[in-house]
């Protein structure tokens, strides 16, 4: 297989798989992903790229010939984790001195990370950015003609156009539509990672979804850090609500979802879009981060909280049982009681299916790292339990809504309790049930028999009836 999208010339591919299998007639390689969505679809164009030059995947670097870390840079506790783990990885390099060890992924294209890690861990032999993925066969041609230590954490170019991905799931798939951010929120690294707003060209986004319902794929999850923003930089600019449609019209049997939404771009348009949807999953992400004006000013969020409640009470208008889940950060820099307060509030108000919280962590490089903070630890704590406590309460009543009626589930894998599957419905609602294994890559329709907090546990309908949307 010819590699694509690819720096190299022909003759450097060929050149390049001569070298790699030089010593041994099977190289296996290791490649981990950590943090979000798009580092894991990362991770499946890099994998993609390494078995297009003969190499095995190995789930253990015990074996490996290569060990490939695709980090996160959210937190500083991820870096921290990473630079662990290199150290552990020294022990397999004395073992075998021809190991090679990639770091890549968003902590790699931070300024200090390249010269840090030549200094601190000098086995490491090739480092590259976000923006490089595509340019990583040239670096191990580098690597193999006798570069220590190859290094590329360049600007961003269309990285993924032409690498086909190794998927790493066989009926879910995830499609990024765009890269980058243009929000600058104090709190978040991801626009000095990941540069700044930069949208896949339409028909290579619906020709990569046509490809994969062809192919028997169920799910197909959108992805981008603000995928409300996707088109606006094109040179024919779109809206992400028209891209949707277009998806839509798509033939086959598949269910669409999407990550990230920022409020400030949830347009009525995209509103309407997913409400008189067949196919997109009747479920908004919104973050929303915090219940207070001061705190969403502070974090630069470029929206209120009237104006975010507006967007909520226009999705519940048209359908009461929308499914709403948000991110919220408890804690940031000299939240008071009453910001918190506001916080409650709104979780009251709203009625989510879920939450995904975070206690607040200094991340260097953002402008919240440089804010006064005067709450202690221990009073952040202690609120988290409370808003956990309270979503607990809130979720176990506003899933009773489930009871009785029926869903349809995409059925992705076997439950925990003996006998019973798991999956989710239309709506990113959790489902469980007894049933055969067989049924797994399938959807299936379930009466819903119990509700908890979490989940809906149901029975298998023996013919599709008309589901809830």
């Amino acid at each position: 297989m010819e590699l694509q999208n690819n720096v190299l010339s022909p003759e450097e591919q060929e050149l390049l798989r001569r070298a790699i299998f030089s010593q041994k007639q099977t190289m296996r390689a290791f490649v981990h992903s950590y943090g979000c969505q798009l580092n894991v679809s990362d991770g499946e164009r890099i994998r993609g790229i390494l078995e297009s030059l003969g190499y095995t995947m190995t789930s253990s670097w015990d074996d490996a010939d290569l060990i490939l870390l695709n980090t996160c840079a959210v937190r500083e506790s991820a870096e921290d984790r990473v630079y662990g783990i290199l150290g552990n990885i020294k022990q397999y390099k004395r073992k075998n001195p021809d190991l090679i060890v990639v770091l890549c992924g968003c902590m790699a294209s931070e300024e200090h990370t390249a010269s840090y890690v030549k200094s601190h861990y000098p086995y490491v032999n090739i480092v590259f950015g976000t923006g490089s993925l595509n340019r990583f066969p040239a670096l191990l041609l580098e690597h193999f003609q006798g570069t220590k230590f190859a290094c590329d954490t360049g600007e961003y170019d269309d990285v993924y156009d032409g690498i086909a991905p190794s998927r790493e799931h066989p009926f879910k798939a995830a499609v990024p539509i765009m890269f980058g951010c243009n929000n600058f929120c104090t709190y978040c690294i991801v626009p000095y990672v990941r540069g700044r707003e930069r949208s896949r060209k339409p028909q290579q986004i619906l020709e990569e979804v046509r490809q994969l319902v062809q192919s028997g794929y169920r799910e197909i999850m959108l992805l981008g850090q603000n995928v409300n923003s996707y088109g606006k930089d094109l040179e024919t600019p779109v809206s992400f609500a028209w891209l949707l449609r277009q998806v839509e019209a798509i033939p086959g049997d598949f269910v669409i979802r999407f990550l990230s939404s920022h409020p400030k771009d949830a347009t009525k348009e995209l509103l309407d879009t997913i409400l008189d949807s067949k196919k997109i999953g009747h479920h908004l992400h919104l973050p929303v981060q915090c219940g207070s004006d001061a705190v969403l000013k502070r974090m630069n969020r470029h929206y209120t909280i009237a104006q975010y409640l507006e967007i909520v009470e226009y999705l519940r208008r048209r359908d009461p049982g929308f499914s709403l889940t948000t991110d919220l950060i408890v804690g940031f820099p000299d939240e008071t009681e009453a910001d918190f307060q506001g916080t409650l509030d709104l979780i009251r108000r709203v009625q989510y299916d879920n939450l995904y919280t975070f206690i607040y962590s200094k991340r260097r490089g953002t402008k919240a790292a440089e804010m006064e903070d005067h709450t202690p630890p221990e009073e952040k704590k202690k609120r988290m339990e409370r808003l956990l406590s309270l979503q607990r309460e809130i979720a176990s009543a506003h899933y009773q809504r489930f009871l009785g009626k029926t869903m349809r589930v995409l059925v992705e894998g076997e439950s925990k309790r003996k006998g019973y599957l798991m999956g989710k419905d239309n709506a990113f609602i959790i489902a469980e049930f007894p049933g055969d294994p067989s049924l797994i890559g399938q959807f299936v329709t379930i009466t819903v028999t119990e509700t908890h907090n979490w989940a809906v546990e149901g029975v298998l309908v023996q013919e599709e009836t008309t589901c809830r949307k």
